[in-house]
């Protein structure tokens, strides 16, 4: 990274030969890059991919100016001069590297890139002295700027009332398959499946600290299972379901929180009075709130009622709670 950082150059000292050529180049990125977004967004976001699309004509159209500018300055010969190999530029990652591709995320990289872009013409302006040149970078640093209200104007023309509705409800279904569904599935997994190992210790041993290992081993053990399960069970591509190891973390981390939350209480010292029934008295009302939450969690996101959702749920963990009381109390 050091050896990387010496290569590249600083802007001041580039000539104006090479500023423009470094103009070309990025405004040449630029195109590709929201013709990138365009494509990803497509299939889902149709309204907003042409947005990127709009936006990537207008660049388009400062290379051609540049160039223009470039041959008549300085010929036919454009040097290779990328922002990559110069100091003091925001990288960006490859488009395909963006997961989950939201429209918040696209369009918080689009005001990235025109920042930047609109910044790098201001400077550029002020080393230049042709009258020309300083004139088409003015011009272009003025384009950049505004930008963010060409992109207003065009989710205007674009996004119509039904067409924003739909991406709406597209990007809602999006969060669904990529955060909620694994996220609940494992706070289902780990909230439910460790109450037995859970209050079977504690009513086997009646020590706290012995409960509290045992508890901790089986939610962090059934998170990491659930994670690589979550991740490896599809990549996302034909699902739609986003990356895959994202996916996995956030599944592994509730699996883990589900069956933390009625462990953490069995920390209570072994040595205070009834110490054993009062862990458990907190640990009961913490599974209790958190059967709440999954029901809360179903209802709101998956479609079902809450009291049937209720009702599922609290039926199930009552019977491996109990499940659990009965073999520690054999």
């Amino acid at each position: 990274m050091f050896r990387f950082q010496l290569s590249r150059r600083s802007f001041d000292s580039l000539s104006m030969k090479e500023i423009l050529a470094l103009a070309i180049a990025a405004e040449e990125e630029d195109a590709h890059r929201y013709r990138d977004i365009a494509e990803r967004l497509r299939a889902d976001f149709s309204a907003s991919a042409r947005i990127f699309e709009e936006m990537a004509i207008e660049e388009d159209g400062h290379r051609r100016s540049l160039i223009d500018l470039f041959k008549s300055k300085f010929g036919d010969h454009i040097p290779l001069v990328r922002r990559e190999d110069v100091s003091g530029f925001i990288r960006h990652k490859p488009v395909w590297t963006l997961q989950p591709l939201t429209l918040d995320l696209v369009r918080r990289e689009a005001a990235t890139m025109e920042y930047q872009a609109a910044r790098f013409y201001r400077t550029a302006m002020a080393r230049a002295s042709d009258p020309d040149i300083r004139k088409l970078l003015g011009d272009l640093a003025a384009a950049e700027a505004s930008h963010e209200h060409m992109a207003g104007k065009l989710e205007e023309a674009n996004l119509t009332p039904d067409a924003r509705a739909e991406e709406e409800a597209t990007q809602k279904r999006m969060f669904i398959l990529q955060y909620v569904q694994p996220g609940l599935a494992g706070l289902m997994d780990g909230s439910v499946s460790t109450l037995a190992p859970v209050f079977a210790a504690a009513f086997a041993t009646q020590n706290n600290w012995e409960t509290f290992l045992i508890g901790m081993a089986a939610s962090i053990g059934a998170g990491i299972s659930m994670g690589f399960a979550e991740a490896l069970s599809d990549d996302g591509s034909m699902t739609g379901r986003g990356g895959p190891w994202l996916r996995g973390a956030v599944c592994g981390i509730m699996t883990t929180l589900g069956g933390v939350g009625h462990t953490l209480p069995y920390l209570v010292p072994d040595r205070v009075p009834n110490a054993f029934w009062i862990a458990t008295a907190i640990a009961s009302v913490i599974v209790l709130i958190e059967l709440w939450v999954i029901a809360w969690i179903r209802a709101k996101y998956m479609d079902t009622p809450f009291m049937r959702a209720a009702f599922q749920v609290v039926l199930g963990g009552f019977l491996v709670f109990l499940t659990g009381i009965l073999l520690g109390s054999a």
